[in-house]
């Protein structure tokens, strides 16, 4: 490697917390020799992982062995290790909250959302679903109906890939050579996932476990790929790591603040391609393959239901705060989230994942966030692309 010694043991000390955590690294491109050198190697115990985080804290702090590290990357890199070291702590079995955990690792605070935020949004849900009878059993009802059959997912997912990948290079640019691959999965806790391969290709699947529904794909699609992040990898691999040489942008590890920042992007991605309301364009390419879209309907409901996102983030307070079963924050989702009992049980398995049951507040906390610094500004998107922030970062900038 040409960089710095602390930057190679921060990636060696995200390659050995995943061999603990399955799926802790979300990507890895780096130096194969690293790779292979951990994975040969015995698998280093949770305490051991505690001490070389610690120490790797210690060492950035004082400069060891980091003479060309700005203070933008030491900033940047201190937030992950302090979102490593936190995973290893719980891994070696330290008792840390929930709360503490999020703000450890993903760099905000959470805090459950009163339920009269969802009372309302469900009360401008009454008025903007159509037929009458019981908001819960209408909207069930409505959003079951725009089931995208499976076989036309493929035509569907590449009409709006193309689209968004054409809106995306004209605003923001792609690097030449980059590449997604769209597949279907089954028997997985998300929705959609961008596997990241390096050398600017993505691997994205989306899950058919339950069917997707139509007003939620173009979002997935912009969400994983343009200009979500796909976008993100490929331009930071092109800039960060090949123009600059900055290697310890190679590892995306969930647990840090990087995936914050990813997600918040990612979902207001859609919005900053296409605008607040997109839905005369995403009707463009979903009604010629038969797929039921009414955009009139969908752009209210949307805009009616947007607080219920943050439901998510309640039942994972619930869980892992209050200590509530299973079944109460199964009973909760289909509550204030009004989704069928299906529905709700996967996202509750979304939440009780070991790797995953923090995550949520990268959704919940990370879109406002973002939305918030860009606050309609192309260029700060832009940056939310190709530089290495940290959510205290976009606070301070948007304050």
């Amino acid at each position: 490697m040409s960089d710095s010694s602390l930057v190679e043991r921060y990636l060696v000390l995200g390659l050995a917390l995943g061999r603990h955590v399955d799926g802790f690294v979300d990507a890895y491109y780096g130096p194969p020799a690293l790779a292979e050198r951990v994975a040969r190697e015995a698998v280093t115990p949770p305490a051991g992982l505690v001490r070389e985080a610690a120490d790797l804290l210690v060492d950035l702090d004082a400069g060891v062995g980091e003479p060309d590290l700005d203070a933008g990357r030491r900033r940047w890199l201190r937030a992950q290790i302090v979102g490593l070291h936190t995973s290893a702590r719980k891994l070696a079995g330290e008792p840390i909250g929930y709360a503490d955990e999020v703000e450890w690792c993903y760099g905000v605070r959470p805090a459950p959302v009163d339920t009269e935020v969802f009372g309302a949004a469900h009360a401008r849900l009454d008025d903007a679903l159509p037929g009458s009878g019981p908001l819960r059993d209408r909207y069930i009802a409505w959003r079951e109906s725009q089931a995208v059959p499976v076989d036309t997912l493929p035509a569907a997912l590449h009409s709006l890939a193309d689209d968004l990948r054409e809106r995306t290079d004209a605003r923001f640019g792609l690097p030449e050579g980059e590449h997604v691959e769209w597949e279907l999965a089954r028997d997985q806790p998300w929705s959609g996932f961008n596997y990241y391969l390096g050398g600017l290709r993505s691997r994205v699947a989306i899950n058919t476990d339950l069917p997707v529904l139509s007003p939620s794909l173009a979002h997935l699609v912009a969400h994983e790929a343009y200009p979500g992040h796909h976008t993100e990898h490929s331009r930071k691999e092109a800039g960060l790591v090949r123009q600059r040489g900055w290697q310890e942008e190679t590892i995306f590890l969930v647990g840090t603040p990087q995936c914050l920042l990813a997600e918040g992007l990612a979902d207001l991605a859609l919005e900053v391609v296409m605008g607040e309301h997109p839905e005369q364009e995403v009707a463009a390419h979903l009604r010629p393959l038969g797929i039921a879209y009414d955009p009139e309907v969908v752009a209210a409901v949307a805009q009616a239901g947007e607080a219920l996102n943050a439901v998510r983030a309640n039942v994972a307070w619930r869980l892992h705060e209050e200590g509530a079963s299973v079944d109460d924050a199964v009973a909760y989702a289909e509550r204030w989230a009004l989704l069928p009992r299906n529905r709700a049980e996967k996202a509750v398995e979304f939440l009780t994942s070991p790797t995953w049951r923090a995550y949520i507040s990268c959704y919940v906390e990370g879109l406002p966030l973002c939305r918030r610094y860009v606050a309609g500004d192309p260029s700060r998107f832009a940056t939310l692309l190709t530089e290495q922030l940290v959510p205290a970062d976009l606070a301070a900038a948007a304050a």
